[in-house]
Order: structure tokens, then C-alpha cells, then sequence
């Protein structure tokens, strides 16, 4: 029988030899199956290191010349585009300009699907358009099946903007490979469910994204060690974060950590380099500023032997409670 499709071949739609019957396996089975496959993700993701290690390093460069990040898709791959855009700036202390996301069929489409919105490659062109991408600017086209024509349309007009894009896809041998200047294409091989791609797909390209956006905070000083000391503390749970870290790199008691911190306005770098240098709290933001708003090198200490005392001393794995 002849079909004439675009999709057949593709890895995405292909047919599981491991799944076929499963149907017919009790829930265990059918959960032993999916772990089974997902850890083939592990290793297609792993394989796709130096590849990664070189998006990271666009972002990077791009974020500290000024640049912002852009993450286009639809569907599941749309979606975890907006899920990085949004959790960025809590995380890592980030205004929300810096790390964008367009989403096919736009915020309705991150609740709700909406089939066919990813095939207008004039309205990715048009959706991306609206945020002004320029030379500075990285653009992410994620796109499980490397085909989808809203990301295309996107892509198109980042590179009539001249940013940098980086491509992820699940389908090594997308044509888009001429087209991008990075492609990061974790090979997972078929579903267990033929074409549902919110499954290894998902995994790994969330996997990727994690992996692209982490990097690059921590690579533009916003961690300290492996301490996230650019939380925003909109909460209290995030307030008693930033205390917690204040009280394991100061070595001051937890109310004290509070105290320094209303003082430093709530700003965990700040606070750090004002129990740390003794200055107050302007001085303590331009000792920050110049340089370059990394803690390491605005106090000249190396928090990493601390925490390991720390953690030995603890005789656990998890954050200690004191210093």
C-alpha cells in the first residue's frame, strides 16, 4: 500500500515494536514499559552534550551583551517554551523582557489545544515579529517533529532580524539543520503511543530547555556555588529561602539573616556582600555592579568548600540546618 505522507518517515511517528500489545498489559506493565523508554531518553540527551554545552554558551554571550531569549513552538513544545519563559524570573531574578515565549494559538493554547493554529507559518512570523527581535536576541525554535510551520514562520523572521537561532528538535535529520545555526536533536526513537510526542519527545526537550536555561543563568553569576542567590522573594517560602542561604553563607544565626535582608531590600547578593565586606547597602549593590553582579567575584570567596563542610558535617545529602 503507498501512502503518500510527509510525516511517515519521521521518528516521531513511527510505530514502537516495544508497545505493541499494550493494550493488553495490566497498569504495571504498561508502567514498566514507559520507565523502560524513558531511559533511553537519558541516553539521546547525553549524547547531545557538546551540543547543548555550545547553545549554552550563545545564550550566555547573548544575555550579557544585552540580548534576550526567545522560545517559539506549539503544542507540547510550545507549552514547554512558556513553562522556561515563566519560571526564569523567579528563579534566577530576572525581568520578565529577558526570556520571552510564543506559543501557537497564544495563551489560550497553553491550557487548551488548539489542532491546526501550527500550521500557519505567516502567524509565527507575525508572533514573533511583535518582540522586536534584534542581532542581540537567541531565538529557540522547538519542534518535536522538525516540520511544524508555525516555528518555521518564527525562525524565518528571527533570521531576517539577524538573532541567533538555536533549534530543538527530536528528528536528527530535520532539513532545518542549514537553516539554524545550532541544532540539538536527541535521538528517542518511536512513542509507546505512535505520534504522541508529549511522551520521550516531551521529556527530552524539557530535559534540553532545562539544560540551555540553567546553564547560561549560572554561567552570568546567577547562582552562587549551587545557591540560588537571585530568588526573588515574593513569598514566604522564598523569604525563608533567601534567610536560609544568607544563614549558610554568612555563618549568622536566622534572624540575623532576616534583619540584613529587609536592610539589603530583600536582595540576596546584596545581602551576602554586606555581611561579607561590611558595607552598607549601596555600597554592597556597586561593589555588585562592577563585578558584573557575580558574588564570587564581588567578596573573592569560593562558597563550594564551605558547603562541602557543611554537608559533611551534616552527615546528609540535603541542606543543613546551621552553619
Amino acid at each position: 500500500m503507498v501512502v503518500h505522507s510527509k510525516w511517515q518517515q519521521l521518528p516521531t511517528e513511527a510505530i514502537n515494536p516495544s508497545s505493541l500489545g499494550i493494550d493488553k498489559l495490566s497498569p504495571s506493565a504498561i508502567i514498566d514499559l514507559m520507565a523502560d523508554e524513558d531511559r533511553k531518553v537519558i541516553a539521546a540527551v547525553a549524547k547531545e552534550k557538546e551540543r547543548i554545552a555550545l547553545g549554552v554558551d550563545i545564550i550566555s554571550q547573548a544575555i550579557r551583551r544585552g540580548g534576550r531569549l526567545f522560545f517559539i513552538g506549539a503544542g507540547t513544545s510550545g507549552r514547554l517554551g512558556a513553562l522556561e519563559a515563566a519560571e526564569i524570573p523567579p528563579t534566577f531574578g530576572t525581568a520578565p523582557s529577558l526570556v520571552r515565549a510564543v506559543m501557537a494559538g497564544g495563551h489560550r493554547a497553553l491550557v487548551q489545544a488548539r489542532e491546526g493554529v501550527e500550521d500557519d507559518y505567516e502567524e509565527g512570523a507575525r508572533a514573533l515579529a511583535r518582540l522586536r527581535p534584534t542581532s542581540k536576541d537567541v531565538v529557540v525554535g522547538v519542534s518535536a517533529s522538525g516540520m511544524t510551520p508555525f516555528v518555521r514562520g518564527g525562525l524565518n523572521r528571527a533570521r531576517r532580524a539577524g538573532a541567533k537561532i538555536v533549534f530543538v528538535t527530536c528528528y536528527p535529520r530535520t532539513e532545518l539543520q542549514a537553516f539554524v545555526d545550532l541544532t540539538i536533536a536527541p535521538a528517542v526513537g518511536p512513542e509507546v503511543i505512535a505520534g504522541s510526542t508529549r511522551l520521550k519527545a516531551g521529556t527530552a526537550t524539557k530535559m534540553v530547555l532545562n539544560m540551555l536555561t540553567t546553564a547560561a543563568m549560572v554561567r552570568v553569576g546567577k547562582t552562587y556555588g549551587n545557591l540560588m542567590v537571585d530568588v526573588q522573594t515574593t513569598s514566604e517560602k522564598l523569604k525563608d529561602r533567601a534567610r536560609r542561604i544568607l544563614v549558610i553563607v554568612g555563618g549568622v544565626d536566622y534572624e540575623a539573616a532576616g534583619k540584613l535582608l529587609k536592610q539589603a531590600r530583600w536582595n540576596v547578593k546584596v545581602a551576602i556582600v554586606m555581611q561579607k565586606t561590611g558595607l552598607n547597602y549601596r555600597q554592597a549593590l556597586a561593589r555588585l555592579k562592577r563585578a558584573d553582579d557575580v558574588v564570587r567575584e564581588a567578596i573573592g570567596e569560593d562558597v563550594e568548600p564551605r558547603l562541602r563542610r557543611l554537608l559533611e558535617s551534616s552527615g546528609a545529602a540535603g541542606t543543613p540546618s546551621r552553619p
